[in-house]
């Protein structure tokens, strides 16, 4: 199976052309799983933007996760899935794509958390843990309580206004990784910033 995500970076199908330079120089500097997220791109949009970064992320040694369209992530060849709170159970996908899929599973609490981890995820994400536009719909933060509060039986993976300088607190709070967007994307480096997360993840 695919190795669990220690730093996974989320990308839209827009970024693939707009920010490909950005994507291919975090995947140099340390990010080990790329997830496409696009809930507004058309299925022909999501394929061709898998497609470019599957062989992208081959070149690095990185894993891609599809989230949500298991049919995406089938006709691309993609590593595993990414499950929202409401999507399939976890037991459906893990039976459309194998054994050897990575199949995650995005959670709003520590309760979920553990919920998903027994239902057969091979980790969980908890968010939002600090502020974060992406993250509005969600309420409030959680804070690193909340991840200390988990106790997941697969690892669990915070996101939600994670950068270079809490990712350290939330390892030592009890996440195994992270997941990040605009820490990454938006950053005036994101080779430095990138491997300044890696680095903390594993101070």
């Amino acid at each position: 199976m695919t190795a669990i995500p220690r730093l996974m970076l989320i990308v839209e199908a827009a970024d693939v052309t707009s920010r490909r330079d950005v994507i291919t120089s975090a995947l140099a500097s340390g990010v080990d799983t790329l997830q496409l997220r696009d809930r507004h791109a058309s299925g022909q949009a999501l394929i061709a933007a898998a497609q470019t970064l599957r062989a992208i992320s081959r070149e690095h040694g990185a894993a891609l996760l599809v989230n949500d369209r298991i049919d995406v992530a089938l006709a691309t060849a993609a590593d595993g899935i990414h499950l929202p709170a409401g999507s399939f159970p976890t037991a459906t996908a893990r039976r459309l794509l194998g054994a050897h899929a990575l199949i995650g599973r995005s959670t709003h609490s520590p309760a979920e958390a553990e919920a998903a981890a027994a239902a057969g995820a091979d980790y969980v994400v908890l968010g939002p843990i600090f502020a974060t536009p992406s993250k509005l719909a969600f309420g409030p933060p959680l804070g690193l309580a909340a991840v200390a509060a988990a106790h997941p039986s697969r690892p669990l993976i915070a996101i939600g206004g994670i950068d270079a300088a809490n990712a350290g607190d939330v390892r030592r709070a009890g996440a195994y990784g992270v997941a990040v967007i605009r820490a990454i994307l938006d950053a005036r480096d994101p080779a430095a910033t990138t491997r300044a997360i890696r680095g903390a993840l594993a101070a």
